[in-house]
């Protein structure tokens, strides 16, 4: 791919991403799970060809941001795991009288 064709392509999406608000189509809770994404795939592909520092970092920052957008859920898997914890808790609890 020359230059040309990726500011063709560039043009191409800023222009169709216009055109989406423009309709009232909002792509943002679409694009704020696949940037990070994206970041982690770019850095498991630097890894991959050896550039350890680019691939590295890309692969942190976008594990990071991840991990602020499923901040929620990991917190409810938490709650549930606690819960879980403690029943599991109560019902093994050998019973002694003195």
């Amino acid at each position: 791919m020359n230059s040309k064709s990726l500011v063709g392509i560039i043009c191409i999406a800023i222009g169709g991403l216009l055109a989406l608000k423009f309709l009232h189509i909002d792509l943002s809770g679409i694009f704020s799970f696949l940037i990070p994404i994206a970041l982690i795939v770019c850095g498991y592909f630097g890894l991959k060809s050896g550039k350890k520092v680019i691939g590295g970092t890309f692969l942190v920052i976008g594990c990071v941001l991840l991990l602020g957008k499923l901040g929620g859920l990991l917190t409810l898997i938490f709650a549930v795991a606690l819960i879980a914890a403690g029943i599991y808790f109560m019902k093994n609890q050998k019973r002694r009288y003195y």
